[in-house]
């Protein structure tokens, strides 16, 4: 990866609210948001300085949480750190997409399911209009949406697969693959090429990615911070 690559992916929420995303970021100064109800990530610049997180609560409302990879950085006065989860993020080596038939594209009708969906999986935060991150597909059985996957961050010429997960009634069938797939031939389509982040602690995923032709680049920690209300 070239020096400019590199630091998109330590701090890709930010590149993407940058890039691709801007039309979508709130802006103060230059610390950038995902609307609360898009997506629930802070991107904040590398490292960030002390008028940054004031820019940043002015984005923020007090009592209220955002997420972010921020280095490490200590937290100002009015910030709290709530949560932190350790992450791995994987890039594609040797990945080959495949268009799957049964894939059929999830719109905005689409999200009561979904967010359903999510609520018995778990594959991460998805709000009512996180749909508009871009592409997603879901397979339904019987009517019923039963997997799905999407896409998320986009940086200069990569995109983020992200909200993969299957009914557990329905796993051990290929399900998540086949999606993932579909989502890369998509991607390359764009001549991009595809990046994912996965829980840590979920190994057998990793396991699943890493037989997709995908690589660990690193692990990092998401921080959840909250903006604490005054006095």
């Amino acid at each position: 990866m070239s020096p400019s690559e590199e630091a998109q992916f330590d701090n890709p929420a930010y590149a993407s609210l940058c890039g691709a995303h801007a039309q979508l970021a709130q802006v103060r100064g230059r610390a950038r948001r995902y609307p609360d109800d898009v997506a629930p990530f802070l991107g904040l610049p590398t490292p960030p300085t002390a008028q940054d997180w004031r820019d940043a609560a002015d984005l923020v409302a007090p009592g209220t949480f955002v997420a972010g990879r921020y280095g490490g950085a200590e937290l100002p006065d009015g910030w709290q750190a709530v949560q932190a989860f350790d992450l791995v993020q994987m890039v594609e080596e040797r990945v080959t997409g495949a268009d799957f038939a049964a894939a059929i594209p999830l719109g905005a009708g689409d999200v009561p399911e979904i967010l359903e969906l999510v609520a018995q999986t778990e594959p991460g935060p998805f709000l009512p209009r996180t749909i508009e991150l871009g592409d997603y597909l879901g397979i339904r059985r019987d009517g019923k949406l039963v997997a799905m996957a999407g896409e998320r961050f986009h940086l200069d010429g990569w995109t983020e697969i992200s909200a993969v997960c299957t009914r557990p009634d329905h796993r051990g069938q290929g399900l998540a693959s086949q999606l993932m797939g579909a989502l890369i031939a998509g991607i390359k389509r764009r001549s991009e090429r595809a990046f994912l982040h996965v829980m840590s602690t979920n190994t057998g995923a990793i396991r699943l990615y890493e037989e997709l032709g995908f690589r660990v680049r690193q692990t990092a920690t998401l921080t959840v911070v909250m903006r604490e209300p005054p006095g």
